[in-house]
């Protein structure tokens, strides 16, 4: 018999203004490797300002990921409206804090928050654009059952194009891993 691996057990809140301290981390040399390197301090305010804003907005939403019991803050997972090939879509994304990668805690919280996708029936499709040499978030894409459609060339961050997969996955599909 295989020896289950520990897999804490996984919560989403909705991203506040209390947040800017995990921004912060997700924010290190490490952590944005595959997203072009660190952001300014200026930066990271209009970040945190967009995530504390958007669920008023209708566009989307952010949550800072949270283990359980202790609520130990792990990262961030948000979803936001985008327009891909003049089609309305989600787009998905989300970072887990270097110290608790490999723990399915990612893939548990981007579960939870395609449920809330589902919830709100807006657009057919929800997308995720990882970079192509990044395998543990292309990992979780092929985990949660996205359709891969192929590479692109996107822009992240703006003014930056990078080479990315385009995985994409209808919200009406139940998602379990």
């Amino acid at each position: 018999m295989a020896e289950q691996k520990y897999r804490p057990e996984v919560s989403i809140e909705p991203w506040d203004a209390g947040d800017f301290g995990l921004l912060q981390q997700l924010n290190s040399p490490e952590m944005t490797v595959f997203l072009g390197g660190p952001e300014t301090e200026e930066k990271l305010l209009s970040r945190h300002k967009r995530y504390c804003e958007i669920a008023g907005t209708g566009t989307g939403r952010m949550f800072k990921i949270l283990l359980q019991p202790e609520l130990e803050v792990a990262g961030s997972v948000g979803y936001w409206d985008q327009t891909w090939h003049g089609e309305p879509v989600y787009e998905i994304g989300w970072s887990v804090l270097t110290a608790l990668q490999g723990q399915g805690i990612a893939a548990e919280a981007t579960v939870k928050a395609i449920a809330r996708i589902h919830s709100e029936q807006k657009h057919k499709y929800i997308h995720a654009f990882p970079k192509i040499s990044h395998p543990a978030s292309n990992a979780i894409c092929r985990k949660l059952g996205f359709t891969f459609m192929g590479e692109c060339d996107f822009e992240y961050p703006l003014g930056t194009m990078i080479r990315c997969n385009n995985w994409r996955l209808a919200p009406d599909l139940e998602v379990n891993f």
